[in-house]
């Protein structure tokens, strides 16, 4: 039996950020084993050599402070501090802002799977396929309990939350299989919570979706709902405008401005009067326990999706006494993510 197969040391180095974060920690590690191992060393020769060698030994009297030492022992920290705060900072920020031509993939966390959909609808569950050496975006979302999606392999690890959206982002640059798991506690059956990231070469990952059955995209299901519910009938007329919203500044009622993200759209959606857009009223309804969090997800797709476009309707304040025409039609029920592979529960 090969030990190293089940019990590893160190794992691989296989996205853009791994070699970073390895050094980093290297660096951390090497100046708190440097001055752990010094002050231990210091403590011991000082305890020996000012030890009390007689029962009538006085010490002599202190001269005084060196302040050279004082001031050298105080700065150098200082300074190795401030080189792990800086390096530390800025690769925090770095893998925090993905770029814009990342392949954005939608990954939906429940008990106790992972749910994928790409951006051509094709989904996946506790298993996400991507392309190597290709920036990928994950966009985050719990259906239930707080989640962290974590990859030894590629050093990222990111709370997954029910209450918004969360984005981690990586470039994969080995091919191969890497294991995912759930770090965060999620109920009894947490340790089961894994799954598999599948780095293709780019040749056989353009193979591979040219070989899956074809599926209906996140903003193409998002039209639908947004048909069904009857949402374009205020949205063309007495409600804002979404094509130009995602990505932009919202004035709201109250004087505020607030950035308009995926999290935005989410409340929006489920909790409509808790941000108010200036000059609208607040006719819209509630959409939370009609919606489910797959059918969030597919609007939120469909309104990033819209472009802004100068032919779209103007906006109108909605006078003090107008209201919705009707209440919205119960769509068909859709499919959830992955059903069709029957692993679903």
């Amino acid at each position: 039996m090969n030990l190293n197969q089940h019990f590893r040391l160190t794992v691989d180095a296989a996205s853009n950020f791994a070699p970073e974060v390895d050094h980093l920690l290297l660096y951390l590690l090497g100046i708190s084993v440097f001055f752990t191992v010094g002050i231990c060393a210091f403590i011991v020769f000082f305890a020996l050599y000012y030890r009390r060698r007689s029962p009538k030994e006085i010490p002599s009297k202190l001269a005084g402070h060196h302040h050279v030492i004082e001031i050298t022992w105080m700065v150098i920290p200082f300074f190795l501090l401030m080189t792990m705060f800086g390096w530390g900072a800025d690769l925090y920020v770095r893998m925090r802002r993905p770029p814009p031509e990342a392949v954005q993939i939608n990954v939906l966390a429940k008990q106790w799977m992972w749910k994928c959909q790409h951006p051509n609808g094709t989904r996946e569950i506790n298993t996400l396929t991507v392309p190597v050496n290709t920036p990928i975006k994950l966009s985050m979302h719990s259906e239930d309990v707080i989640h962290s999606f974590f990859v030894p392999e590629f050093r990222i690890k990111q709370d997954v939350l029910p209450s918004g959206f969360t984005e981690q982002w990586f470039t994969p640059t080995k091919v191969g299989t890497f294991e995912l798991f759930c770090a965060e506690y999620c109920g009894d059956m947490h340790s089961q919570m894994r799954g598999r990231i599948v780095v293709l070469p780019q040749a056989e990952y353009a193979q591979w979706l040219a070989m899956r059955p074809p599926e209906t995209s996140a903003a193409a299901s998002g039209a639908e709902l947004f048909r069904t519910y009857g949402c374009v009938q205020c949205h063309s007329s007495v409600a804002p405008s979404l094509a130009r919203v995602y990505g932009s500044y919202q004035m709201l009622d109250d004087g505020r401005q607030v950035w308009a993200d995926d999290n935005y759209l989410r409340e929006s959606i489920l909790d409509p009067q808790a941000k108010i857009v200036a000059g609208f009223g607040t006719a819209m309804p509630s959409f939370r326990g009609r919606l489910t969090e797959e059918q969030v997800i597919d609007l939120i797709e469909y309104i990033k999706s819209l472009p802004a476009s100068p032919t779209q309707p103007i906006d109108r304040p909605m006078s003090a006494t107008s209201q919705p025409t009707a209440q919205p039609p119960q769509p068909a029920q859709r499919l959830p993510w992955g059903a069709s592979t029957g692993t679903d529960h």
